[in-house]
């Protein structure tokens, strides 16, 4: 099985949010990696990845990365499969701020989808949005998701009629 969509993260110290992304992936059956990469730290690394991504059958990555958060950004100059920046609200980072801006900032002609801080889990949806455009099986799954969500919802409205307030009128 050869992976469609790829995690990357700045560090491991980002895998408690990233997983989030891997977790709805792993639910949808889509084939994914995940490896840590850095803009900074790696470049070369990071070059080759970009650049070999779409040869390897991957066709979304999903970048994480806090702090100046340039990974998604870099990796979306250098490929023509389609990013989404996780910004994360790292130890260093300025309340996410930083991360947030550095990945949605992103100047003409290199787009980054950006879903909001710590949003990993919006990421892989999202992701199995791009794929289910082509892929019909998938877009089964995710839709079969967002009825659940819809589901989730009908439940707690109906819990919610239990709730009792002096002044409560449904």
């Amino acid at each position: 099985m050869n992976p469609k969509v790829s995690i990357i993260m700045g560090s491991t110290s980002d895998l408690p949010i990233m997983e989030k992304a891997a977790k709805i992936l792993d639910d949808f059956e889509i084939p994914f990696e995940i490896n840590a990469l850095s803009a900074h730290r790696t470049p070369d690394q990071a070059m080759d990845f970009a650049k070999g991504a779409y040869d390897r059958g991957i066709r979304v990555i999903i970048a994480g990365a806090g702090g100046a958060a340039h990974l998604p950004g870099v990796i979306a100059a250098l490929t023509p499969v389609p990013v989404i920046g996780v910004p994360i609200k790292a130890s260093i980072s300025i309340d996410g701020w930083d991360s947030l801006l550095s990945i949605v900032q992103m100047p003409p002609g290199i787009p980054v989808a950006t879903v909001g801080l710590d949003g990993a889990m919006n990421a892989g949806i999202l992701a199995a949005q791009i794929l289910g455009a082509g892929d019909e099986a998938v877009v089964k799954k995710v839709v079969e998701f967002k009825r659940g969500l819809e589901t989730k919802i009908v439940k707690a409205n109906e819990e919610l009629k239990s709730v009792k307030f002096k002044f409560k009128t449904n």
